[in-house]
């Protein structure tokens, strides 16, 4: 079991009482009789101030639990021994009490009964007739009271440790847990604007190279495209600074999408259609949505060498339906679960409690189908 920190005022109040109430026992001689020796007094006074410095060194050298137990119990027994107004008893408590801290209830437990047997083994035998004296028995019951009290306080003690150390692992996870799925986020976000607008820039710029020589009106239409495609990129870019700042405007999903319509004369040609009302769908739908025929575009034009690709938005009151189809050379099941596209296009559909399915087949075209329900999530 983990060692849990004591509660750290409660032994030396009892030190300091103890020794307050015995000294002020001895000046004022409450026995009646002869005071105690000197050896006596001074001896008291050394063990409770020993008792101090030991608490003091528990503090420094907290894995040194069983000699410290042991040293403690030793000066308790030295205090009780010379103490002569019998107040130190009451610094049995604290031997179950620091011991809960340091090795757990059971252990706390029987020391407690054994500071209960042991004033009552020496009762039975110096003390006869002791049930019949009210301070002899009213000495146990106040101890009784007394250890059942901090034992108690302990278990509160260590309860309430107990659970903070746990909302402090839960925190710790919650946080990792967080920054992991920012950084998936982030991948997504990458992925889906710099990468698409980078594969376009890739075509286009193959384009030129190809028709350099060729086609030199062809190689200026790509290359302006190329500049085009730049251009998206660093607006992209300067949006997901402003998203990270709480800056970023909203802009409609019909004029996004127009924007993939837009290629020139690289292929494919990009056909939109968008009909409904995107008023009700949160940021996270509508961000799914786009991000998800980006997705489908990008790979028509990076994998599928597809010629015509047309992207469908039916935006329902209570569901919103998105196809991408082309005409390219279509993949296998095998590699439509292999890109890292596809899988954060997945993620992000299912944030929004959505659903994709794919129909490919080589030589077949691609049919990308997302739906999302409307209202599953909140505007953040």
């Amino acid at each position: 079991m983990a060692a849990y920190e004591p509660v750290r005022w409660v032994p030396p109040l009892l030190y300091g009482a103890v020794l307050l109430g015995g000294l002020y026992h001895t000046a004022a001689d409450l026995d009646g009789g002869p005071g105690p020796t000197l050896w006596r007094t001074v001896g008291f006074v050394a063990a409770v101030g020993a008792l101090f410095v030991l608490e003091l060194g528990g503090r420094r050298r907290p894995a040194a639990r069983v000699p410290i137990l042991l040293a403690r119990c030793s000066l308790i027994g030295a205090v009780v021994f010379l103490d002569t107004s019998g107040l130190s008893h009451v610094l049995f408590v604290l031997l179950p009490f620091t011991a809960y801290f340091a090795f757990g209830r059971a252990t706390a437990l029987v020391l407690g009964a054994l500071c209960l047997v042991g004033p009552l083994a020496v009762y039975l035998l110096t003390v006869p007739g002791w049930y019949r004296d009210p301070e002899h028995v009213s000495d146990l019951l106040m101890l009784s009271v007394g250890l059942v009290l901090a034992l108690a306080m302990a278990a509160v003690a260590v309860g309430e440790q107990r659970v903070r150390l746990a909302l402090e692992e839960y925190a710790a996870r919650v946080a990792e847990l967080s920054a992991a799925a920012e950084r998936n986020r982030l991948a997504r976000d990458i992925h889906d604007s710099l990468g698409h607008h980078l594969t376009a820039m890739s075509v286009q710029l193959e384009m030129a190279s190809d028709f350099r020589a060729r086609d030199p009106d062809a190689a200026e239409q790509a290359l302006n495209e190329a500049r085009r495609s730049v251009r998206l990129a660093l607006g992209d870019v300067r949006q997901s600074v402003r998203a990270l700042r709480a800056e970023a405007p909203r802009h409609t999903l019909a004029a996004a999408l127009a924007d993939l319509a837009h290629g020139g004369e690289a292929p494919p040609q990009v056909t939109v259609e968008v009909s409904g009302d995107e008023n009700g769908y949160g940021t996270p739908e509508l961000t799914a949505l786009y991000r998800a025929a980006q997705e489908g575009v990008t790979n028509a034009r990076r994998h599928a060498r597809a010629t015509r690709v047309a992207v469908v938005l039916r935006l329902a009151e209570d569901v919103a339906q998105l196809v991408v189809t082309d005409d390219g050379r279509g993949f296998t099941r095998a590699e439509a679960t292999a890109g890292v596209g596809l899988l954060g296009m997945r993620e992000r559909v299912h944030l929004v409690a959505g659903s994709v399915a794919i129909d490919s087949g080589p030589g077949a075209g691609t049919r990308l189908t997302v739906t999302v329900p409307r209202g599953k999530t909140r505007e953040t």
